[in-house]
């Protein structure tokens, strides 16, 4: 009987202390306040974005890895959705996001669309992210690009 009763309590024990503790995610919020719920798979980003043609919209909410920021004053952002990036870019000019952010995740909410990005726009943007001259003279033609304009962003610190 002492063993059933010490063999129970160890066991009690154990499973007590085995309790998964999960871990409460936080948020730096940017522009219009948004909430992390309701986000589109990765999938369905890419779906979406694929049926998209040039000047369409769409609304919008998803999370993904930050490639890229505008290191003159956080205007803009390029984000990892895959095979592809989205170029993110503010509602309004209204807010910019943090230069030290690359490799971090956010929340965008906005209108998603195809755009199609003139040569000299795009070495403006080269310019802001630090590139090369030599890497800016390599750009020779208009590219079509994934785009959103953000109401709002969470940055999961």
């Amino acid at each position: 009987m002492k063993k059933r009763i010490l063999l129970l309590s160890i066991f009690t024990l154990l499973f007590a202390c085995k309790t998964e503790h999960k871990k409460e995610l936080s948020y730096l919020s940017f522009g219009r306040e948004i909430s992390n719920k309701e986000i589109l798979s990765n999938d369905q980003v890419v779906e979406t974005y694929k049926n998209l043609k040039v000047g369409d919209t769409i609304n919008m909410k998803f999370s993904a890895t930050v490639n890229e920021v505008c290191q003159v004053k956080g205007c803009w952002m390029l984000l990892d959705i895959g095979a592809e990036e989205a170029m993110v870019k503010f509602k309004d000019y209204g807010f910019f996001m943090p230069k030290n952010i690359v490799n971090k995740e956010v929340i965008v909410n906005g209108k998603a669309f195809v755009s199609e990005i003139s040569v000299d726009e795009q070495r403006h943007y080269a310019e802001d992210a630090g590139k090369s001259d030599d890497e800016i003279a390599k750009i020779i033609e208009v590219k079509k690009t994934l785009s959103l304009e953000a109401d709002g962003v969470l940055l999961i610190e």
